[in-house]
C-alpha cells in the first residue's frame, strides 16, 4: 500500500462528509426557490435551524453505510464504473434508510421534492467530489508521484501486454522499474541491488518453478515489498475470481458473472422498479398498438411461442402479433426460406430480409420496437429481465455450438449490449461476444448505461431482432 494512497482515503472521509452536507442544505435552498414556491406552495413547517442539525447527524450515518458499502477501500486503481456503483448504491440505501425513518415513526414530512433532491443530489456532490479526487491522483501519476514501482517476472504475450498496458496509462499508477525473463541467482541478486527503488514484484510467468516462485515471495517478505501473481488460467482472460479456504486450503473458484450472489439481488430489484414505471409510461402506447393490431389484420393481439431462457429453460415469450395470424412456422418451411434470404445465413439464427409474413401494422410496431413492450410483464414476473442477451428459440438453441452457451447462464432481456451496438445488424458470432462481455462485466451502471443507450438504438433506423 503507498503512503499516498492511504492519505488519499484519509482526505476523502472528511471530503465525503462535507458533500452530504452539502448536497442536504442544497436541496432545502431550492425548495424555497420563488418560482418552485409558485408551481408547488410549501405546507410544510421546519425551520432551517432544525433541518440543518438533522442534516449534519444524518451525513454522519451516511457515512457508515459508506464504510459499509466499500467506498472507503484503499486502492489506487478504482474502477470509475465500480466507483459510480457504490455511490449510487449507498446513496440509495441512505435515502430508503431516511424514508423508512419517517415511516416507523410516524412522523410527517410532507416535502417528497427535498427527499427526492436530497438523492439526486448527494449522488451528483459526491460523484463530483470523488471525480476532482480521482483527476488530481491521476495528475500525479503523471508526474510520477506516488506510483508503484514494479519489477516483472517473465517473457510472452502476457508480458508485453502489460508492458504496453502500462506505458500507454500512466494514470494506472504502475511504473515499471525492471524486467527478467528468467528467475536465477543474477535475478535475484538485480532486485535486491534495486529493492530500494521497488514497491513490489509481478509474476507473469506461469512455467517458472515452485521452488523459484518461493525465492520471488521470500524476497518479497524480506524487503517489504508487495508480490502479485497474474493467474492466466487456461490460457483465457479470467476476470471474476473468488478465494475460499476448505480445509484450509485456499481454493481458487472462477465465477461466470458478477450476477452470482448479491449481484442477482440488485438486478432484480432494478427490474421490478423499472419494468413497473415503463408498464405505467407506456400505457398509452399500450392501447395504441392493441387498436392498431385490430383494426388492421384478424388475429389475436399478443403472439404467444416458446423461447429459451437460462439454463436452457423454455417458457412462453411474447409479443405485439406482427405478423399474419399462423405465419410464424413458415420460417422452418424449406420451401419459404429457399424463397427467401436469411440475413443470417450459416448461423443457428433465422432472419428473413423483406419479410413477407410482416403485417403494415406489425412494420410500424417493429420499426419503434413497439412489439417487444408486453415482454415488461416477463420482467415483472421474472421470467425475463429489462437487460441481458436476447431469448433464441429453442430449433435454433439446439445449433449452437459450445462456446454460444454461455449467453444462457442468465435471464434474457428485453434489450442488451448486443442490441444498442447494432441491433440486427450484427453478425451472430459479435452478438455472442458481446452478451458474453455483458455476462462476465455486469454492474448496475452498465445496465443503466444500457437503458439509457436503448432509445438511441431504437431511433436509429435499424430493423430490430
Amino acid at each position: 500500500m503507498k503512503k499516498g494512497e492511504m492519505v488519499i482515503a484519509v482526505i476523502t472521509v472528511p471530503l465525503d462528509y462535507l458533500a452530504l452536507v452539502s448536497a442536504g442544505l442544497f436541496s432545502y435552498w431550492l425548495r424555497y426557490l420563488p418560482s418552485l414556491q409558485e408551481a408547488r406552495p410549501i405546507i410544510f413547517n421546519l425551520p432551517f435551524e432544525i433541518y440543518a442539525i438533522w442534516v449534519f447527524i444524518i451525513a454522519f450515518v451516511w457515512m457508515l453505510i459508506f464504510a459499509l458499502s466499500g467506498m472507503y477501500e484503499i486502492s489506487g486503481n478504482k474502477r470509475l464504473q465500480n466507483e459510480a456503483t457504490k455511490i449510487i448504491f449507498a446513496c440509495s440505501v441512505g435515502i430508503l434508510a431516511i424514508i423508512l425513518a419517517l415511516f416507523s415513526s410516524r412522523q410527517l414530512f410532507s416535502s417528497r421534492f427535498i427527499i427526492l433532491a436530497a438523492w439526486i443530489c448527494s449522488i451528483l456532490f459526491i460523484g463530483f467530489e470523488r471525480l476532482i479526487i480521482r483527476l488530481i491522483q491521476r495528475s500525479l501519476y503523471r508526474r510520477g508521484i506516488g506510483v508503484h514501482r514494479v519489477a516483472i517476472i517473465g517473457n510472452g504475450s502476457l508480458g508485453e501486454s502489460l508492458l504496453e498496458e502500462l506505458s500507454q496509462k500512466p494514470t494506472l499508477g504502475y511504473k515499471v522499474i525492471r524486467r527478467f525473463s528468467v528467475v536465477n541467482d543474477d535475478t535475484i541478486a538485480e532486485l535486491r541491488k534495486n529493492k530500494n527503488d521497488l514497491d513490489e514484484i509481478i509474476q507473469l510467468d506461469h512455467n517458472i518453478s515452485r521452488n523459484d516462485a518461493l525465492r520471488l515471495i521470500a524476497f518479497a517478505n524480506e524487503n517489504n515489498l508487495a508480490y502479485k501473481y497474474a493467474a492466466d488460467l487456461l490460457e483465457s482472460r479470467v476476470v471474476n475470481l473468488e478465494i475460499e479456504a476448505i480445509a484450509g486450503i485456499p481454493i481458487l473458484e472462477i465465477k461466470k458473472t458478477p450476477l452470482d450472489g448479491w449481484g442477482r439481488v440488485f438486478k432484480r430489484v432494478f427490474d421490478i422498479f423499472f419494468s413497473l414505471m415503463f408498464i405505467v409510461l407506456f400505457s398509452p402506447v399500450f392501447l395504441a398498438a392493441i387498436l392498431l393490431i385490430k383494426f388492421d389484420t384478424p388475429g389475436p393481439v399478443l403472439f404467444k411461442y416458446k423461447r429459451v431462457r437460462e439454463k436452457g429453460k423454455t417458457f412462453d415469450f411474447i409479443k405485439f402479433r406482427s405478423m399474419y395470424d399462423g405465419s410464424h412456422q413458415l420460417r422452418y418451411d424449406k420451401g419459404f426460406l429457399a424463397a427467401n434470404k436469411n440475413l443470417r445465413e450459416g448461423s443457428p439464427m433465422i432472419k428473413i430480409k423483406d419479410d413477407p409474413r410482416i403485417t403494415t401494422a406489425g412494420k410500424i410496431l417493429r420499426r419503434w420496437s413497439i412489439d417487444e413492450l408486453p415482454q415488461l410483464f416477463l420482467v415483472l414476473t421474472g421470467k425475463m429481465s429489462l437487460i441481458g442477451p436476447r431469448p433464441h428459440e429453442k430449433e435454433e438453441v439446439d445449433n449452437y455450438q459450445g462456446r454460444h452457451k454461455k449467453v444462457l447462464s442468465i435471464k434474457p432481456g428485453i434489450t442488451g449490449l448486443a442490441q444498442i451496438s447494432g441491433r440486427s445488424d450484427l453478425d451472430f458470432e459479435e452478438e455472442i461476444r458481446l452478451d458474453t462481455y455483458y455476462i462476465e462485466n455486469w454492474s448496475i451502471m452498465l445496465d443503466i448505461s444500457i437503458l439509457l443507450r436503448t432509445p438511441l438504438a431504437v431511433l436509429r433506423k435499424r430493423e430490430t431482432l
